[in-house]
């Protein structure tokens, strides 16, 4: 291991991390392992691209060093950014797995226990499938989860990195919402929410904002699609800030014109609901308990809209294609993991269907504590009411759209058009 000052983390993290990881190995009777995903990669060495759709290695034997298999372009990450000594590239052109089982006997590990993450997304199955063929002198074991043990609870390093992430996360959120006016596109809340988050030391997320307006709210996992705010609709916002790869997020509503009385029973139910699980969230709960204090408040009720997915998960290292941990640990029914101090949570009570046709959402990212737990955000959580633009927009419906597009745009284009 190269000991080096210019990681994430203290150098001293990283060799605790491969430290605690082989401990996990020799519970397992596993002389090695073979790391495949990106976020389980990162944390151990801080290494990160976005080429990672190329088939990339970190090997971790239970004695002697560590090395990295990856595509030629990409060894200059492994240089760049970690403390990995030993490198095993291949061409464009080349066999990858090939040269991973040809390095296995390199080192070593010919006849070894060899665990690997068999549900990995960046190991498909035809990967798979040359290696059990090509690797005939050991025995290859699944160890998913093996890496994820250390990564459930992060340490006060991490807490301070993702304290960083919720900087960007409400700076992009506070830009979307002064940028909800009737009148806009989704397209230019979108821009206005990503132009903070950078501008606010945010990196690349591994999911861009979410923004739909009126019946679109009802789209799972729909964003921005040029659509144009209409006078009286609502604008469900949802982000991820991210810095060094690990993210915490929000969601939040914006409301132009009053509340109907069902989108207010909402809002007071979701904010109910979060008042609640993180006055009780402490080491030692559930997170079946954790999902039914949240479920029975959103769902438990004659009024319209209800909870329909997991009431939280688990967050922090991320690339695309999702921001969260969920697959470690999500807030679930039935679901019997204990919370430890460290773990990081994003809570989300969102209330889908109110009104029938409307999805909206409150949430909120927060660390358990030794004794409680605390939000990563400071921003308030009520729904944002702005007043219906409807008669302006038909008194004079240019200029309207010229002035509330100038407030969507960053402060540099603003100043560049006066």
């Amino acid at each position: 291991m190269i000991e080096r000052d210019d990681m994430t983390f203290p150098f001293e993290e990283y060799r605790g991390r491969i430290d605690a990881l082989r401990a996990r190995m020799k519970e397992r009777l596993l002389d090695a392992v073979i790391i495949t995903d990106p976020e389980n990669i990162m944390y151990l060495t801080d290494y990160q691209t976005t080429g990672y759709s190329f088939f990339q290695a970190l090997v971790v034997p239970l004695d002697g060093e560590p090395f990295m298999i990856t595509r030629h372009l990409e060894e200059s990450n492994v240089h760049a950014r970690t403390w990995v000594e030993k490198t095993r590239p291949y061409e464009d052109n080349g066999d990858a797995i090939q040269r991973l089982v040809g390095s296995l006997k390199e080192f070593g590990l010919g006849k070894a226990a060899i665990g690997y993450e068999r549900n990995s997304y960046f190991f498909p199955a035809y990967h798979q499938d040359r290696l059990r063929t090509a690797f005939t002198g050991g025995r290859l074991l699944d160890c998913f989860g093996i890496v994820e043990e250390g990564r459930i609870q992060k340490s006060c390093a991490e807490i301070d990195v993702m304290r960083k992430a919720a900087r960007a996360t409400e700076a992009g959120m506070q830009a979307g919402i002064e940028a909800c006016q009737a009148g806009v596109t989704e397209n230019e809340i979108g821009a206005a929410i990503s132009s903070a988050m950078f501008r606010a030391g945010g990196e690349p997320p591994a999911v861009m904002p979410y923004v739909t307006s009126g019946p679109r709210t009802m789209i799972g996992h729909a964003t921005w699609e040029g659509r144009i705010v209409q006078p009286g609709e609502h604008v469900f916002l949802e982000g991820g800030g991210c810095y060094r790869r690990y993210h915490t997020a929000m969601m939040r509503t914006v409301v132009l014109g009053g509340l109907s009385p069902a989108m207010e029973r909402a809002q007071n139910r979701m904010l109910e609901a979060l008042q609640k699980v993180e006055s009780i969230i402490r080491p030692g709960l559930t997170v079946s308990d954790a999902d039914n204090i949240v479920r029975n408040i959103i769902s438990n009720t004659d009024d319209e809209g209800s909870l329909i997915t997991r009431s939280g998960y688990s967050i922090g290292i991320a690339f695309p294609p999702s921001w969260d941990e969920g697959y470690i640990v999500s807030l679930m029914q039935g679901v019997s993991t204990t919370l430890k101090e460290g773990m990081t949570f994003h809570l989300l009570p969102w209330v889908w269907g109110v009104d029938g046709d409307k999805t909206v959402g409150i949430s909120d990212t927060i660390y358990v504590t030794e004794d409680g737990c605390k939000s990563f955000f400071s921003m308030d959580r009520e729904f944002t009411v702005k007043a219906d633009q409807g008669a302006a927009l038909k008194e004079s419906n240019v200029d309207t759209l010229d002035t509330v597009r100038r407030r969507a745009a960053p402060k540099s284009e603003a100043k560049s058009g006066d």
